[in-house]
């Protein structure tokens, strides 16, 4: 079995590369960073060593890399003979990876089983952004015949890395990749580290708005206490109890939508809680909290389920707090930091609460999210 997995930084070669490994799948990965493509070309295997409660040391091998900017040829041959495409490049770029998959699509032989393509990213469905971009791509009328697209959910810690650790990356020892079963139609491909699921729906916004809320308001919280570390701001109780308040929000949202279990979300949140104070992991918080913009959009993780609550007239102050810390992240190096902080100072609260939470004016966002967070940008 042979995927081809596009983005082969720290996530792809130490998360979804590595799962990929494991389930003896040769592995051929794809970047536009000529200087990683070379290093992972010229050396046979690299170390995923994982830290926490369960620590190991996996020696990945057999693995490919190439240039899918300056050898596009190569990565079509490559797509066209393999059964699974990943990713791991962020949902923003999803669109330009669209096009080299669409052209391996086309290639693939007559009678080839359907290419199975899942986007392995930090946002809920982006498997069907990128298959939209795809099928925008795509010239034939087969594309059904040829490919399947499968949502998935996934969650590891991958911080980032020691300096001169090379192509050898550092995760936490907890993962969690869960994977619709539907598009499959009972012939899931064999990858052990995958959790089949028939309704995925509730896994994505259990994690996205447990772990990634819970991250990005420690990151917030705990930089504007002065932390350099997720794992440091964590300790400081002024910072845990806003997370802990912002994690009973959202898991109160969880129980009401999906059906989990108050007993559920409260184990849940200990072990996310846990895994944030894991002093092996030294996550900066400038690394968790930056693309501010992106965070605060309307179906993320601060104001999708301060919305959903809003509109069940359930507690959602906390959410719009770890807001408002967003709003003063003001780390130098991040373009949307800048983009935030220039919309703060150059136009009306109400015209940047829709630039910032991605809304066309007449978006249905619940009036007092709406009023609320322009009340935050607006300032005292």
């Amino acid at each position: 079995m042979k995927a081809v997995h596009f983005g082969a930084g720290n996530i792809g070669r130490g998360f979804v590369g590595l799962l990929l490994h494991e389930a003896g799948c040769e592995v051929v990965f794809s970047d536009v960073a000529e200087s990683l493509v070379q290093q992972l070309q010229q050396v046979d295997s690299y170390t995923v060593t994982t830290v926490g409660q369960h620590p190991t040391r996996t020696r990945v091998d057999g693995f490919r890399a190439l240039n899918s900017a300056t050898d596009p040829e190569t990565l079509t041959e490559e797509i066209a003979t393999a059964e699974i495409a990943t990713t791991a490049v962020g949902a923003r770029i999803l669109r330009f990876v669209a096009p080299h998959i669409a052209a391996g699509i086309a290639a693939r032989p007559a009678g080839a089983p359907p290419l199975a393509v899942m986007a392995c990213e930090n946002a809920i469905n982006a498997t069907d952004l990128l298959e939209q971009e795809i099928r925008a791509n795509y010239q034939g009328e087969d594309l059904e015949e040829r490919a399947l697209f499968a949502n998935t959910a996934v969650d590891r810690i991958v911080p980032v890395q020691a300096e001169g650790a090379g192509l050898d990356v550092t995760v936490e020892d907890f993962y969690e990749w869960a994977v619709e079963r539907g598009p499959f139609a009972g012939n899931e491909p064999d990858i052990p580290g995958i959790t089949w699921v028939d309704d995925l729906g509730p896994y994505l916004e259990r994690k996205l708005f447990t772990v990634n809320t819970g991250h990005a308001t420690t990151a917030w919280h705990g930089w504007a206490a002065g932390h350099a570390t997720i794992a440091e701001a964590i300790r400081d109780p002024a910072v845990t109890t806003r997370v802990e308040t912002v994690l009973a929000e959202t898991s109160a949202l969880l129980c009401a939508q999906h059906g989990f279990s108050e007993d559920d979300m409260a184990s849940y949140r200990t072990k996310v809680l846990g895994r944030f104070a894991n002093t092996a992991l030294p996550d900066p918080v400038e690394r968790v909290g930056r693309g501010p913009l992106r965070k605060l959009s309307r179906e993320d993780r601060i104001i999708g389920p301060a919305a959903a609550l809003a509109e069940r007239d359930m507690a959602h102050e906390g959410l719009l707090s770890a807001f408002a810390a967003a709003l003063a992240f003001t780390p130098e190096g991040d373009e949307e930091v800048d983009r935030l902080q220039e919309l703060l100072r150059t136009t009306s609260a109400d015209a940047a609460t829709l630039e910032i939470t991605s809304l066309a004016p007449d978006h249905p966002l619940h009036p007092e999210v709406r009023a609320l967070i322009a009340a935050r940008l607006a300032g005292p």
